[in-house]
């Protein structure tokens, strides 16, 4: 039997400016600012009536940081799962081997880093080019399939800027 998945890829909020202060870049955590954006996005979501199975994550503080405050947006929480291939640097089918993990869970959120979510976005619908995820932004991708490269259907797109007007 095939998979059927609605993946919803996500980028990190708001970080912390690279610098002197976090001089260790896995370590930096979420603005004030992301922390309220992520929270208002996780509100638009539950109202979207999505109900997610699992939350993979990338570990780094910033992704998991991300991936709580979303997956604590909904009740019951879903697990948050921490995945390294969605670190920066991390393998398209490496990624695609995570989620096959989760077959009987098909309403997957993963959290990931740009360029990244933009490459797994494209590897997903068999793009050459890459989507841009800004900071907070969310998409989802349909895979019918046994296998992900290619196979993905896009639904829809949202930008931190769509994410605040559906507050209103």
């Amino acid at each position: 039997m095939r998979n059927v998945y609605e993946l919803y890829l996500i980028r990190h909020g708001l970080a912390e400016e690279r610098g002197e202060a976090w001089p260790d870049d896995t370590k930096r955590p979420l603005t004030d600012q992301g922390i309220a954006r992520l929270r208002r996005a996780g509100r638009a979501l539950v109202r979207l009536g999505l109900t997610p199975d699992v939350v993979l994550t990338s570990p780094l503080v910033r992704t998991r940081q991300t991936a709580e405050i979303i997956a604590g947006a909904f009740s019951p929480h879903p697990p948050v799962v921490n995945v390294d291939a969605l670190a920066p640097g991390g393998a398209l089918p490496t990624v695609a081997a995570e989620i096959a993990k989760h077959g009987r869970r098909p309403h997957i959120f993963l959290v990931g880093h740009e360029p990244g979510m933009g490459e797994l976005a494209a590897w997903l619908l068999g793009s050459r080019n890459a989507l841009e995820f800004k900071k907070g932004g969310i998409c989802r991708i349909d895979v019918d399939g046994g296998t992900l490269r290619g196979a993905g259907v896009m639904r829809w797109m949202l930008t931190p800027k769509i994410i605040r007007a559906l507050k209103k």
